[in-house]
């Protein structure tokens, strides 16, 4: 829920708001089977993953599947960013 918040907060137009929502979301599907089954552990990865594509996007990153492969790549190169 705080990963949605904080992309929702963020200083981008309607339109980017929703390429970078849909990016986070399918970003997380390839993310989530190898988060920690525990709620703190989903709620923490989330919201980094929210704060890694907020930066690629502000970076002016706006092709939406450059975003996520980018923002997919950047949580497997840190497992602690998996298993907090």
């Amino acid at each position: 829920m705080k990963a949605r918040q904080l992309i929702a907060s963020s200083a981008y137009t309607p339109d980017q708001l929703k390429v970078i929502a849909k990016t986070f979301e399918n970003a997380w599907e390839q993310v989530a089977p190898l988060v920690s089954k525990r709620p703190k552990a989903i709620e923490t990865a989330r919201l980094k993953l929210a704060e890694i594509v907020l930066t690629l996007a502000k970076d002016g990153s706006r092709d939406a599947q450059q975003l996520e492969d980018a923002a997919v790549q950047k949580m497997l190169a840190d497992p602690a960013k998996l298993r907090p």
